[in-house]
C-alpha cells in the first residue's frame, strides 16, 4: 500500500487527517473517491473547506488542486455548498 503523503496535494496534516478516519492509504482513498472521503473528514473536522475537497480530487486523479478544470471545481463547489444547505 502506497503512502497517503506520496500522492499529489497531500501533505503530512492531510495524510494524519486522513487515517483519523480510516483513509490510511493512497488506493483507499482512491477507492472512496474525493466527494466521500470529504464527507468523512467533515463528520471529524468540521471546519474543512471547499480547497480541501479540490486538493482531494487533485490528489485521486494526479493533478495539481489548482490546475482542476473549471466545470470539475464548479461540480466540485456545488457539491460543498450542498453539505452547507443540509446542515441548516
Amino acid at each position: 500500500m502506497a503512502e497517503l503523503t506520496s500522492m499529489m496535494n497531500i501533505g503530512k496534516e492531510m495524510a494524519r487527517k486522513l487515517t483519523t478516519v480510516g483513509i490510511n492509504s493512497s488506493e483507499k482513498l482512491v477507492e472512496l473517491g474525493a466527494k466521500q472521503a470529504f464527507l468523512k473528514l467533515k463528520q471529524v473536522y468540521p471546519r474543512l473547506c471547499l480547497v480541501h475537497l479540490y486538493t482531494l480530487e487533485g490528489a485521486v486523479h494526479h493533478t495539481a488542486f489548482n490546475s482542476l478544470l473549471e466545470d470539475k471545481k464548479r461540480e466540485l463547489k456545488e457539491f460543498n455548498d450542498s453539505l452547507k444547505d443540509h446542515t441548516k
